[in-house]
């Protein structure tokens, strides 16, 4: 995939962008996302990186306040508590600087965990009931739930999702916009930019169907090579061809200092002519 990225920056400018905060990206990505993407949007682009620098960015307890999230966290570990699904880990609860993040298994689960936890979740619907439940208690707050992932779901201000990011490329020049993602269907967190009129949405399950589409949009597919042998013979014949140019460079020059030197001796001649017309000792063959 990174053999990808690398020959797709070489045709167009590349960004991603995902709920979770830098940190948690960087571990997904590698270190050095910043470097293999020219727009990094982590918290849905309200912390934004353009070329390793970053922009401006928003805060989501600036904008709910400190009592009101206090309500929500109370809310969501009272429910929580209450919960009985099969296993049940640590951090139920993650802050981020643009949204708080809700795992009903907690953040702290196993990779086996959090497997299994997407099947069951598949099947009794934990997650979307508990956002059923904070839709009904908060309604006053004008939050957006987006389901993501397979084992949590984010809460943030209305407008806050993925599409957030957008303004970033607003003045860009940018005549197209694609979006990858899973999440595509409604209520999940790539539905909102996935289906928003300044994108083009493709719908994948994996890194496999991204490069797939990318190949076919772009042409990366690597060009084939010239044997060697084919080089060898192409460099030969232009070090022929640099010399032949050099030489017939080098045949006007010398043609020129010729031209210049018979003009220069014929003023010479002339010179001497006029010198022995003066002193009479120029002599006149006449011939009948």
């Amino acid at each position: 995939m990174k053999e990808t990225l690398i020959a797709l920056r070489k045709v167009c400018v590349v960004g991603f962008v995902g709920g979770s905060d830098l940190s948690k990206q960087l571990e997904q990505i590698g270190e050095d996302a910043l470097d293999l993407f020219d727009f990094a949007f982590a918290e849905n682009g309200l912390t934004a990186y353009r070329l390793g620098k970053e922009l401006k960015s928003q805060s989501f307890i600036n904008h709910i306040g400190e009592e009101q999230y206090k309500k929500i966290v109370n809310f969501v570990l009272k429910y929580v508590a209450k919960l009985s699904i099969p296993q049940k880990r640590g951090t139920f609860v993650e802050f981020r600087r643009g949204m708080i993040n809700i795992s009903p298994i907690g953040r702290n689960c196993s990779h086996p965990e959090r497997d299994a936890f997407e099947v069951y979740d598949k099947e009794h619907q934990i997650r979307s009931t508990f956002v059923t439940a904070l839709r009904k208690e908060f309604a006053h707050c004008d939050l957006t739930y987006s389901i993501g992932g397979q084992i949590s779901f984010d809460v943030f201000p209305t407008g806050w999702d993925k599409t957030y990011c957008l303004q970033h490329l607003e003045g860009e020049g940018f005549d197209t916009i694609h979006f990858f993602g899973d999440k595509y269907m409604k209520g999940g967190n790539d539905f909102e930019i996935y289906s928003h009129p300044a994108t083009i949405g493709h719908p994948v399950s994996s890194p496999n169907d991204t490069m797939k589409i990318l190949n076919s949009l772009f042409d990366l597919s690597p060009k084939a090579e010239k044997p060697a042998s084919d080089g060898l013979l192409s460099g030969v014949i232009s070090k022929i061809e640099g010399l032949e140019t050099r030489f017939s460079k080098l045949e006007v020059k010398v043609d020129a200092i010729s031209k210049n030197l018979e003009k220069l001796l014929a003023r010479e001649a002339e010179k001497e002519a006029l010198e022995k017309l003066r002193k009479g000792d120029i002599v006149f063959k006449i011939t009948n």
